[in-house]
């Protein structure tokens, strides 16, 4: 399983919202300050408390995420799990995804991998895309369908295991032009991933016409896209590869249309 500890979402709902019409002023006054879309806008911890206490799931959440990046008290990853547990109990997709997260990765619970499914998919069944996919379950026909579900929703991580799964012909026929299909749509979001494995196809020729112009231009933009670490090595490595088999000419053509693609991307 990815380690998915970086992406744990940073998200708080706006409360009034959540507020019936008949609430006590004391109650109203803890929802504007509970309330915040952003982490570190001066949410209370003190009103998130006691509107989790009074049952609010969003609060609930609020609570949870506070705990988990330390925003207004000491960080505590026990307490963190403990509300997303309780807002995740009462149906809220945001503390169920957090929630599998912390267990994926071991953060203020034991790890546990069947723990980390079984809350991603609470959340995926309400059709929160981050959560679909993660946790793959090993019967390669379920993490198919919800590979679709995600991919389909614009998830690029999504995407490029969907690819994978079409290349190597796990839980579907193998099919190199549907892969080629999702692989691209990754890469084209920026995926690293998703370019290194486009990258791939040209370079073998899988699903489209081998162009060893292409490949370079992939595993080149992967390169620069991965953090510092085995997967950019790799990529770097297989480009060099590559280029070892071009012309100067279309090694420049190749750095040409990478420079081109990141000036359309970061204008």
């Amino acid at each position: 399983m990815r380690n998915v500890a970086k992406r744990s979402l940073s998200i708080a709902l706006v409360a009034a919202l959540a507020i019936i019409a008949n609430t006590k002023a004391t109650l109203a006054n803890d929802a504007e300050d509970c309330a915040s879309t952003t982490i570190g806008a001066g949410r209370s911890a003190a009103a998130c408390l006691r509107l989790a206490n009074q049952g609010e799931a969003w609060a609930q959440f609020n609570l949870g995420n506070m705990y988990e990046n330390g925003e207004g008290m000491s960080q505590n990853l026990q307490q963190a799990a403990n509300w997303y547990r309780k807002a995740g109990e009462q149906g809220y997709a945001y503390a169920q995804y957090n929630l599998g997260v912390l267990y994926d990765s071991g953060r203020g619970v034991p790890q546990d991998d069947k723990e980390a499914v079984k809350w991603y998919r609470k959340a995926a069944e309400q059709g929160l895309a981050h959560a679909m996919g993660e946790g793959v379950p090993q019967d390669d026909t379920e993490a198919l369908k919800w590979f679709r579900l995600a991919a389909e929703q614009g998830s690029a991580s999504a995407q490029d295991s969907l690819g994978y799964m079409y290349e190597h012909g796990l839980g579907v026929s193998r099919n190199y032009q549907e892969a080629v299909k999702w692989y691209r749509k990754a890469a084209e979001q920026g995926d690293a991933r998703g370019k290194a494995n486009l990258g791939s196809m040209y370079e073998l020729g899988r699903g489209v016409e081998r162009d060893d112009v292409q490949a370079y231009l992939w595993y080149d933009l992967a390169a620069v896209t991965f953090p510092p670490g085995q997967e950019r090595d790799e990529a770097v490595e297989r480009r060099d590869i590559v280029a070892s088999k071009m012309t100067a000419d279309q090694i420049e053509e190749a750095q040409r249309m990478a420079r081109q693609w990141k000036q359309k991307r970061n204008p």
